[in-house]
């Protein structure tokens, strides 16, 4: 992220050549689409320890002769 911002902070003030300015603009599209697929792999590791803890929680509540009993 900081990275993003340095190249955003280069951009913004404007004393860049062309192609330095597209350069510096294409590294940092790149760095927003690392950033939100570390950002999604984050949020899946959540949901799957989040889900994992639920079940763990469900197995210890549920009642060990449920089903055995006629």
């Amino acid at each position: 992220m900081s990275e993003l911002e340095a190249r955003v902070a280069r951009l913004e003030r404007g004393d860049l050549a062309l192609e330095e300015a597209l350069r510096l603009f294409e590294e940092g599209v790149g760095l927003v689409r690392e950033c939100h697929e570390r950002l999604d792999a984050a949020d899946a590791r959540i949901i799957a320890l989040t889900a994992a803890a639920d079940g763990v929680r469900e197995a210890a509540l549920a009642d060990p002769l449920d089903g055995v009993r006629s």
